[in-house]
């Protein structure tokens, strides 16, 4: 028996990525004008995507993470080099060492919390040093396979560059890292233990000894007891993409604190005799860096629905402006929005200061924008607002890591 065809056409339906790629733009404002204002995600437009940090999974490097938001992933690897000072460009020796105090290989800076503003001069001479010298050398690659529109066998591309750059600049603004971390010192022989007396001698018969130096021997000799800077560590710092979705810079940022913190660089010394440089093959005796603060990078963007004719109507008749300020783009709603700033920020405390303290407001160090001109000086700052909430949890994710 032969089956009869319907009369009645079937209607034709799609799944929902079918409609993302056909109208991109009408099925975000589609989510985003519902009942529940949700993106296509599930996330509400204040809300940032699910973020992951794990430190310390590359073992050839001095500190490292991985970092993971929504569909980004960044590793980050941060390995120490050495260069003496002979070879570093436009290196000068310090005239006074106020700075600095300790013997032996511990030489650390007379900071105090009382005294702000010195502290604050030492970081902004710190951060014009790290740059002059160089000691900063971050590299980002975009590798094949982490987005379509990067294709294998070719040079760096430009976005690549630009990111470096950005992220150089951010190092040296913030004045995250401290000089004290970079030195590699020399302590010469002291004078009294070149002119130690010998067993027999008494107390008084060493002081007799000591008066025999004339003056100004004793004084270039007090001067030969000052510790010297032989070399600085150069953070090699390699940042690879693997997977791209969004604005990248947030997630290489973070990437990068989170594997700051996980630095752990060697103990080190000048030695005289070899006239080079030695480490301490000891994981007990190397250190930490000290950061000053840990300034968070969020992204936002613009999505102006007017820019379609349906949107532009249903606007007109309720008389609002159809645009909505989202938080932390996938790769879809970045390709939706003509508008997106970058705000980074650190809680404020002490200027300088390793600790902050809890209710001091936030510091911004940098706003960054391009396109669209929606956002002005009312909705910037609740942008900012919103950056300094959502700052707060990925601080945290990076404190627990």
């Amino acid at each position: 028996m032969a089956i009869q065809p319907s009369s009645q056409p079937q209607p034709l339906s799609f799944p929902p990525t079918h409609f993302a790629k056909l109208a991109p733009r009408s099925y975000l404002h589609a989510h985003l004008s519902s009942p529940s204002g949700r993106r296509p995600s599930g996330r509400l437009p204040p809300q940032s995507r699910k973020t992951s940090v794990n430190t310390g999974s590359l073992t050839h490097c001095h500190g490292s993470a991985v970092v993971r938001t929504g569909d980004t992933a960044v590793v980050c690897g941060i390995r120490g080099e050495i260069l003496n000072a002979s070879d570093a460009v436009d290196y000068t020796p310090p005239i006074n060492l106020d700075r600095v105090q300790g013997h032996g290989s511990d030489v650390t800076r007379l900071d105090h919390v009382s005294d702000p503003e010195r502290r604050k001069r030492e970081r902004a001479e710190d951060a014009e040093e790290i740059a002059r010298l160089d000691l900063l050398v971050p590299n980002v690659e975009l590798s094949t396979g982490c987005s379509p529109n990067y294709l294998p066998g070719g040079p760096p591309s430009t976005e690549a560059q630009c990111l470096s750059h950005r992220i150089l600049t951010l190092l040296h603004t913030s004045q995250l890292l401290s000089m004290d971390d970079l030195r590699i010192w020399y302590h010469p022989p002291s004078i009294r233990s070149s002119a130690a007396p010998p067993p027999e001698a008494t107390g008084q018969e060493f002081r007799s000894m000591s008066l025999d130096v004339p003056n100004n021997e004793a004084g270039d000799l007090l001067e030969q007891e000052q510790p010297e800077t032989k070399a600085f560590w150069t953070l090699h710092i390699t940042l690879l993409v693997l997977s791209l979705s969004g604005p990248p810079f947030p997630t290489l940022w973070t990437a990068l604190l989170a594997a700051l913190r996980n630095t752990r660089l060697p103990k080190a010394w000048w030695d005289a005799d070899r006239e080079a440089v030695i480490c301490s093959p000891l994981i007990s005796e190397s250190r930490p860096l000290k950061l000053n603060g840990l300034p968070i990078a969020m992204s936002f963007g613009v999505f102006d629905a007017e820019k379609h004719g349906a949107a532009q109507l249903s606007s007109q008749e309720n008389g609002e402006a159809m645009k909505w300020t989202l938080a932390d783009m996938d790769g879809f709603e970045a390709s939706c929005c003509e508008e997106e700033v970058t705000i980074v920020v650190r809680e404020e405390g002490p200027v300088g200061a390793v600790y902050r303290k809890k209710g001091e407001g936030v510091e911004i160090l940098r706003i960054e924008k391009r396109g669209g001109g929606f956002v002005g000086v009312k909705e910037m700052r609740d942008v900012v607002k919103l950056a300094e909430e959502l700052s707060r949890e990925w601080r945290g994710l990076i404190e627990g890591s």
